[in-house]
């Protein structure tokens, strides 16, 4: 049961059964001295005490002007200023002795919360204050294994603790970065402190006094100091460390929401940001942009007639700040864009969606694309990438996503092209492709998970039947569009394709068409089941005949295969047999 006491302060506090909780905390401030202020007078005003540190690189202008500021609230002290860097100790000294101040002057302090002179109060304090009486022997603070698990953000893990960094980072970063490559080179391995365990975590924490007074009068205080003086960023490791040494009970996570990009630096908090925050049910956040006046106007929220002892619930707002984050690095899948192009094979997705090529299908049943757009779910093209125009479905001049059908603008960028089209619209795509057509594309589509490729090789010579060339200009026509073929069939069977690739023969094809048909039929969005009957299927009457003029004639077009129908067996003939 959850009764109130008074603490002074204007400040109303739950009292559970372990006993009366008083919130300490220890403010760390750098810059924008005003907001840090309306920070203190939040924690005061809520019935916390304040120990206040503010960088020794701030004017004293700007801090004469926060203490007038504070001037009227008594729970407030001023510690030692420390000139702080990031990722030096600096930082750790600042918060040792505001810490030691904050409990020398008010004994009466149960827990210590260390924030930022940006970190907003979400909720009320008599909130965070009746949580941590739930349990008021447990510390929060994050402390990960740094042997075990990957903590940090694109910086140093476990070499944090073995290597001596006597430098800046930020001020002598190339120095820095040498330094760090010599010990490395030279095998430098600094041994730890006997009994410790080093751990990392955010710099962002609540202790227990009990375990906080551990820490600082630790007998070995001095050792554990000079270790941790070299090692980089020991804001987080520190307390992450000695915690461990000293606590009774440890939920290892921050109460403060404080979420960082891929570089490591804190994303800021803006006005658009309230109702997320609120729904997160954090106590506190980091960090607040100085401007975000509604933001600051907003919380924290006014306390309701009991404490809300209800945890907070970062994880939706975590889970979409993830999302933001895989967004900003690898972009929309399938999207190509001047300000963040990308390397070859660095993209994220060659193309946004499931997209099937069919060759050789329209040179056996010539009226296949129109067969297929009545059976598909799907915008079913011709040839896109064909020599003459961009075959669109229905042949617009100007295709879906006002994509010309202009043959030049299409072979400037055929990657654009195709990848435009793809995620452009909202059906699958579905086109037809020759060795006639464009063969730039040809590593693009092999390589991209997107692809379904279905080839039927050697279909390509079915029109020729028709045509009224003389048979020099069908060998040399047939020349070409085999070495085309050719080439493309090393694509297709090399080690680095991704596509679902079906390759079958022609002769293979002829001998089974409806059964192949149906089969690379499966994976498309039909839309009333398995078709009722074929399509019109070529006349294959000569076939049989020209291919023994071409192989006379010097010309093997062995992709077609070596058992071709002979003129007696039409086709028609062997699906009526099927």
């Amino acid at each position: 049961m959850v009764a109130k006491s008074r603490l002074g302060l204007g400040g109303t506090w739950p009292v559970c059964a372990a006993g009366a909780v008083q919130l300490g905390v220890v403010l760390l401030c750098h810059a924008r001295l005003d907001v840090a202020a309306r920070m203190a007078r939040i924690w005061v005003e809520g019935g916390a005490r304040v120990a206040i540190h503010v960088d020794a690189k701030a004017s004293a202008r700007s801090v004469a002007r926060m203490r007038d500021a504070l001037s009227d609230l008594p729970g407030i002290v001023f510690s030692r200023r420390h000139t702080c860097d990031w990722g030096r100790f600096s930082l750790v000294r600042a918060t040792q002795d505001a810490a030691q101040m904050l409990l020398e002057r008010f004994p009466e302090v149960t827990h210590v919360y260390l924030a930022s002179g940006s970190c907003l109060p979400l909720r009320p304090v008599r909130d965070l204050a009746a949580f941590l009486a739930l349990d008021p022997a447990c510390d929060h603070i994050e402390s990960v294994n740094a042997l075990d698990v990957g903590w940090t953000v694109g910086g140093l893990n476990e070499e944090r603790f073995t290597l001596f960094y006597p430098l800046d980072w930020r001020k002598q970063r190339w120095l820095f970065d040498r330094l760090t490559a010599l010990q490395r080179g030279l095998g430098i391995r600094r041994r730890l402190p006997k009994g410790l365990s080093p751990h990392l975590g955010s710099q962002w924490w609540c202790l227990t006094t009990a375990t906080l007074r551990a820490i600082l009068e630790d007998p070995r205080r001095v050792e554990f100091d000079r270790f941790f003086r070299l090692t980089w960023i020991p804001d987080e490791s520190y307390f992450q460390t000695l915690a461990r040494r000293h606590a009774i009970r440890i939920e290892s996570h921050s109460l403060t929401l404080a979420k960082f990009d891929h570089n490591g630096r804190p994303y800021q908090l803006y006005d658009d940001h309230a109702l997320m925050l609120e729904e997160s049910r954090c106590f506190v956040a980091r960090k607040v942009w100085p401007q975000a006046t509604e933001l600051l106007a907003h919380f924290p929220r006014p306390p309701g007639p009991q404490p809300d002892l209800s945890p907070p619930q970062p994880q939706r707002i975590e889970r979409l700040i993830n999302r933001t984050v895989r967004r900003r690095l690898l972009g929309r899948p399938g999207l190509y864009m001047q300000s963040r192009f990308p390397r070859k094979d660095a993209e994220n997705g060659k193309t946004s969606a499931p997209y099937s090529v069919f060759q050789g299908f329209s040179d056996i049943f010539p009226e296949f694309e129109d067969w297929l757009a009545g059976l598909l779910d799907a915008d079913v093209h011709g040839h896109l990438l064909g020599p003459e125009m961009v075959e669109f479905a229905g042949r617009p001049e100007i295709g879906p996503g006002a994509i010309s059908s202009n043959t030049l603008i299409r072979d400037r960028d055929p990657h654009g092209f195709l990848t435009a089209l793809i995620r452009i619209t909202t059906r699958m795509q579905v086109f037809q492709f020759s060795p006639r057509d464009n063969q730039r594309l040809n590593w693009f589509i092999a390589t991209d998970p997107n692809a379904h490729i279905h080839v039927v090789t050697g279909a390509w010579m079915l029109p020729l039947l028709e045509s009224d060339m003389p048979f020099d200009d069908i060998r040399r026509v047939t020349a070409l569009l085999q070495r085309a073929e050719i080439a493309q069939m090393d694509v297709l069977n090399s080690v680095w394709v991704k596509a679902r690739v079906h390759v079958h023969e022609l002769t293979d094809f002829l001998a089974r068409p409806q059964e192949m048909l149906l089969q690379s039929l499966q994976h498309l969005p039909l839309r009333d089941g398995p078709p009722g009957d074929m399509p019109r299927m070529r006349d294959l009457e000569g076939l049989a005949d020209l291919v023994r003029r071409l192989k006379n004639s010097g010309l093997r077009p062995h992709l077609a295969g070596d058992a071709l129908p002979t003129a007696d067996i039409t086709l028609p003939e062997r699906i009526a047999a099927e």
